[in-house]
């Protein structure tokens, strides 16, 4: 069987050519003689890889030099944690809930102090995404925080919200590396990697150093959950998830040969383009996103009629177009159309849905 065409939210599609040169690389990484999952992480052979991989980062988002890049593990959700555990010096800290990860980082954060949910776009299933111009910003609040791009609702912020002053705290997973940001606008800005850039297994913490406290905001912070611990040795304090951040370099230099982010940008939208201009003509499948804030990574959409849309993600997928069907809270289809999903992915998943449609019109 050749390879599918792979829709998922993540795990999620990842580039070819690096597949392939993991691949290659699998039995003898660079005449070493073993594996990059056999070495020590102690080598001087990982620390190249770890070494090149952030500063390739660095270069991609135009990082400043006063951040840290911190290669951990246990995913976002972990840092739904770590985030309250090291900041919320006052105790007080605003959230806006855009969906179900902003809402599970908020139920965290309330363990450790007053979460204030500032803005919430629950009211219509998280189909937007609020307006942040002029929020009730608590004159204690550490931080406010956000999820940037929303995986299963399909929602981006086009414009950050107006923090007043307040340290900005991003969730980016799944738009991670997808267009240029402006790393100076956030405290910290991180994602687990499995959407956009690698395996299961990596979570990216970017975060300024002036908000690495020497002692953690909440009492008794087990050790691993101190920021500190890890930007004092380097991301190095425990056997990391190697391989994982070995596909992430390759990764970033995929990006690098690509263009960069701008040259990602300008392919994204294009790709996005190709779909939701076919949603908005269609008869017979719809967006469930307010148009200004739809996401160009996840594109979720709907018939209307619940049986209909299982019955298109089953032929999707004897079609060769798999991971379409949409989350249990939305429903439908979501088409999640990351850094390496081709162009032509999009088409051809375009030209099956009008045959699709046709078909069912003429019924």
């Amino acid at each position: 069987m050749g390879r599918v065409y792979n829709f998922s939210a993540g795990p999620a599609v990842l580039p070819e050519e690096v597949l392939r040169e993991a691949a290659a690389e699998m039995l003898d990484y660079q005449g070493c003689g073993m594996s990059v999952m056999e070495m020590s992480h102690r080598s001087a052979v990982f620390q190249k890889i770890i070494d090149d991989a952030e500063k390739d980062l660095r270069e991609l988002m135009n990082i400043p030099d006063n951040y840290k890049v911190l290669f951990l593990q246990g995913g976002a959700h972990l840092v739904f944690s770590m985030v309250p555990m090291n900041l919320m010096k006052n105790g007080v800290a605003d959230y806006i809930i855009t969906g179900q990860w902003a809402k599970k980082a908020h139920a965290e954060a309330k363990r450790y102090g007053q979460a204030n949910a500032v803005a919430s776009s629950a009211d219509r299933t998280f189909s937007y995404i609020p307006d942040c111009s002029d929020l009730p910003i608590d004159e204690n609040a550490d931080y406010v925080y956000i999820c940037e791009n929303n995986t299963i609702y399909g929602t981006k912020y086009h414009e950050l919200p107006n923090t007043k002053g307040k340290t900005l705290v991003a969730d980016v997973s799944s738009c991670f590396l997808s267009e240029p940001v402006d790393v100076s606008k956030y405290g910290i800005i991180y994602g687990g990697v499995q959407k956009n850039i690698g395996p299961a297994g990596v979570v990216i913490v970017i975060i300024r150093e002036d908000l690495i406290p020497e002692e953690p905001a909440v009492e008794n912070t087990p050790t691993m959950l101190r920021f500190k611990t890890h930007a004092d040795a380097g991301s190095l304090y425990n056997t990391p998830p190697c391989y994982g951040i070995y596909i992430c370099g390759k990764v970033f230099k995929w990006l690098k040969k690509q263009g960069g982010l701008e040259a990602m940008k300008k392919k994204n939208e294009e790709k996005a383009k190709i779909l939701y201009d076919y949603l908005d003509e269609s008869k017979l499948f719809k967006g469930t996103v307010d148009k200004k804030d739809r996401s160009l990574m996840n594109v979720p959409f709907v018939t209307g009629d619940a049986e209909l849309d299982k019955k298109f993600v089953k032929e999707a997928e004897a079609a060769g177009f798999v991971n379409l069907k949409g989350h249990r809270t939305v429903g439908g289809m979501r088409a999640s159309i990351y850094n390496a999903m081709p162009k032509e992915g999009v088409e051809k998943l375009v030209a099956f849905m009008k045959k699709f449609e046709q078909e069912q019109l003429e019924k």
